[in-house]
């Protein structure tokens, strides 16, 4: 079994889900808070390769949804350098496993830590999203 590192927003209802999946399937986790870690744009490129701004953000982070950011608007590189400033902008979980750099939960990379997870349950978008972020509930 491997042994994963996977930066979270400590409290995160998907969260919690997603390391309990990882868990199951045997793995060891160390558990990371993603916004108390030092990024650059180096360091946070490496999970976000190939993806665009859209894809790499987190939808739900306030800045997202009130308007002050639009990330269809911005360049991958000017994504990452917002994150770098504002880690809450970062699409969570990052992965570290085996040597690769993960970003979310979809990634075919992840695939074989699964275990025999079914995927049937959404473990990605926010339950809190049609009432409240996660990220405002746990402000």
């Amino acid at each position: 079994m491997a042994d994963i590192i996977f930066y979270e927003k400590p409290g995160c209802i998907n969260g919690e889900k997603q390391k309990a999946i990882l868990r199951a399937a045997g793995h060891t986790l160390q558990c990371l808070n993603i916004l108390k870690q030092t990024w650059s744009h180096n360091r946070l490129g490496e999970f976000m390769a190939g993806k665009t701004a859209t894809e790499m953000m987190n939808h739900t982070a306030p800045a997202i949804k009130n308007g002050e950011i639009v990330p269809e608007q911005l360049s991958a590189s000017q994504a990452l350098d917002l994150m770098v400033k504002e880690p809450i902008l970062i699409k969570r979980p990052l992965i570290e496993v085996d040597g690769h750099k993960i970003q979310g939960f979809n990634d075919a990379r992840l695939a074989p830590y699964l275990g025999d997870w079914h995927g049937r349950e959404d473990v990605v978008t926010c339950p809190n999203l049609q009432i409240l972020s996660c990220d405002e509930r746990r402000a």
